[in-house]
C-alpha cells in the first residue's frame, strides 16, 4: 500500500506530481497543501479527479474536512490538532477514509475505539515536508508501536510516514506496518513516475495474497 503525499516545496506543480505518480501506478493520493486556500485546493482536485478516476485511484485531503465533503473526495488525514476523528466521521459518513496521525502508544489508545481506517505512524525520519516535527520514531519506534498494537489486539491499519526512502520500505514492512506514505523521495526524484514504480515494486512482496483473504 503506497500513499503519495503532495509536496508544495517541489518544483513540480501538485497537478504534475499527481500525474507522475498515477503514471507510476500509485492508487492513493493525499492532497497536502497547508498554505493554500480552499479555492486553490478545489482547482487542483477538479483537475486531477478525472485522472484519478481513470486510473482507479482515490484522493484524500490533509485536514480540510468540510472541503473534502464539499468536493466529494474519498476522505481525510487528520493530524493531532485537526478535527476530532469522531466528528469527521459524522461529517463525512460511513464510507469515507479517515486516517489519524500517531507517534505514541497513548495516541493509539486515544483513538482505538473510534471508527478510523488507518494510523499514520510518524515521523519515521527527518522530513522537510512538515514543520514542527514530533520526535522521530525510527525503525525501533515503529516496531515498538506495531508490537504494542499486536499485544493489545488493536486491529487498525498502519502506515509509516515521514522521510521514507526506497531502502526503508522493506524494514518498515517487516516491522509490521501495512504500507508507507511517501512525499519528498518521489517528488524530488529525477523521474517521479519511475520512482513510484520502484516503491511499488518494493511493496509487492508484502501484498496480501488471495489465499490469505480466503483463510481470514
Amino acid at each position: 500500500m503506497l500513499q503519495y503525499i503532495t509536496n508544495t516545496k517541489c518544483p513540480l506543480s501538485v497537478v504534475d506530481q499527481v500525474k507522475a505518480v498515477l503514471e507510476g501506478g500509485c492508487k492513493w493520493i493525499q492532497i497536502r497543501m497547508k498554505e493554500a486556500s480552499d479555492d486553490e485546493i478545489k482547482k487542483v482536485v477538479e483537475e486531477i479527479k478525472p485522472l484519478c478516476a481513470e486510473k482507479d485511484a482515490f484522493i484524500i485531503l490533509n485536514d480540510r474536512v468540510a472541503l473534502a465533503k464539499e468536493i466529494e473526495v474519498s476522505g481525510v488525514h487528520l493530524g493531532k490538532t485537526d478535527m476530532l476523528p469522531s466528528k469527521a466521521r459524522i461529517e463525512l459518513g460511513p464510507a469515507a477514509v479517515i486516517g489519524v496521525t500517531a507517534n505514541t502508544f497513548d495516541d493509539i489508545l486515544g483513538v482505538r475505539a473510534l471508527d478510523i481506517d488507518y494510523l499514520g505512524f510518524g515521523p519515521f525520519a527527518f522530513t522537510e515536508t512538515k514543520e514542527n516535527l514530533a520526535p522521530r520514531l525510527g525503525i525501533e519506534g515503529i516496531t515498538r508501536l506495531c508490537s504494542e498494537m499486536e499485544e493489545n489486539d488493536i486491529k487498525i491499519a498502519k502506515v509509516a510516514v515521514g522521510g521514507i526512502k526506497l531502502d526503508d520500505v522493506e524494514p518498515l514492512m517487516r516491522a509490521g506496518v501495512n504500507g508507507v506514505a511517501v512525499s519528498g523521495a518521489i517528488a524530488f526524484a529525477d523521474d517521479p513516475a519511475e520512482e513510484t514504480r520502484r516503491f511499488l515494486e518494493k511493496l509487492t512482496p508484502f501484498e496480501p495474497k488471495a489465499s490469505d483473504a480466503l483463510n481470514d
